[in-house]
């Protein structure tokens, strides 16, 4: 993996990670990180560059879904 490549991965993985600590349950809380650090580990050893973008790009999705349910989630108590 490209060291920018690899940059972005970890940056994404933490921002998910982080994303993913604002949920007010902790059920969703626990699960959410739980799926993010299998997801990646699962996938730490793909070499394909075509496959790690496509998981990138999966990612980059999965945590726009994650901001939207968290800010709904935020709303959701006034």
């Amino acid at each position: 993996m490209a060291a920018s490549s690899r940059a972005q991965v970890l940056d994404l993985y933490r921002a998910m990670l982080r994303e993913s600590k604002h949920f007010s349950a902790y059920n969703y809380r626990t699960y959410a990180v739980r799926r993010i650090r299998d997801a990646f580990r699962e996938n730490k050893n793909v070499k394909d560059p075509v496959e790690i973008q496509t998981l990138v790009n999966k990612a980059k999705r999965d945590l726009e879904i994650i901001r939207r349910q968290t800010q709904k989630d935020d709303l959701s108590h006034y």
